[in-house]
């Protein structure tokens, strides 16, 4: 007797232990549905919750065009800071690419490699800054907008690159860069050079950077970023910059923007 006596008193302890352990699993899961529940509610009524943010965007200047990295940490419910990486391409607003069109002895065209006429340098930059994103109105609930004013500044390098073209004279095509010297056969190009040359002669110009905006951020739930940001830009920098032969160059600089702005929260 007493072996199934102890077997059927082992089978009930196992029995009970399983039923004590599902019990436990279901409250986990039922305290982890009520946490999310939580999350959602306050993310809908607008509370922030995340104290990270990574962010990727794309910016439309109104004289070029830039890529840029931020980072925020945000330090109260109404205030981020952002660290922000950029790196893009000024270009000058007279600029205006062309092709040459060639033709054969039998009348068919081609186009040689475009160009820009008259460039003299491609104005690349790298910027970092440090600003503020303050909030001016919460979205109320997820379907709603988000307003903040953002304000950063910083360092910036001005990039510098000689644009060559391909140019004839008595010994045939040739690559040139604009000089005192090549003048006459810069300004009477047959053709573009493409993106291979000049990268071994890139001059940096150091400077200043700032910049002022508005954000609208229309994601759904607060861990997620998708966001438009509208303002202007300015930069100074050590010494005058030319782009353009015959145009005199420039220290200050001034744009409008517009960004797209994608990212999440943690």
């Amino acid at each position: 007797m007493r072996k199934p006596i102890l077997v059927l008193a082992l089978l009930l302890l196992a029995a009970t232990v399983h039923a004590q352990d599902a019990a436990s699993r279901r409250d986990k899961k039922e305290q982890r549905k009520l946490q999310q529940t939580r999350v959602m509610r306050r993310e809908e009524e607008g509370d922030f919750i995340y104290q990270h943010e990574f962010n990727v965007a794309g910016r439309l200047n109104t004289d070029g065009w830039s890529a840029y990295l931020e980072y925020g940490r945000r330090v109260s419910n109404t205030t981020t800071t952002m660290l922000q990486f950029e790196a893009g391409e000024r270009k000058d607003p007279k600029e205006d690419k062309t092709a040459r069109t060639y033709f054969d002895q039998y009348g068919y065209g081609s186009s040689g490699v475009p160009f820009v006429y008259g460039k003299e340098n491609i104005f690349y930059q790298l910027k970092l800054g440090l600003g503020q994103r303050r909030m001016i109105g919460g979205k109320g609930n997820k379907n709603g907008v988000e307003v903040s004013a953002v304000y950063l500044g910083g360092l910036a390098l001005a990039m510098l690159r000689p644009y060559y073209v391909q140019a004839e004279d008595a010994g045939g095509i040739r690559y040139v860069k604009y000089t005192e010297e090549t003048k006459e056969l810069f300004l009477s190009p047959v053709g573009g050079s493409g993106l291979k040359r000049g990268w071994d002669e890139l001059k940096v110009v150091p400077g200043l950077h700032g910049k002022l905006g508005m954000r609208f951020d229309w994601a759904e739930f607060n861990k997620v970023v998708s966001a438009l940001e509208v303002g202007v830009n300015a930069e100074v920098y050590s010494k005058k910059i030319n782009i353009m032969v015959g145009h005199p160059g420039k220290q200050f600089f001034f744009d409008a923007y517009v960004s797209l702005i994608l990212g999440k929260r943690w």
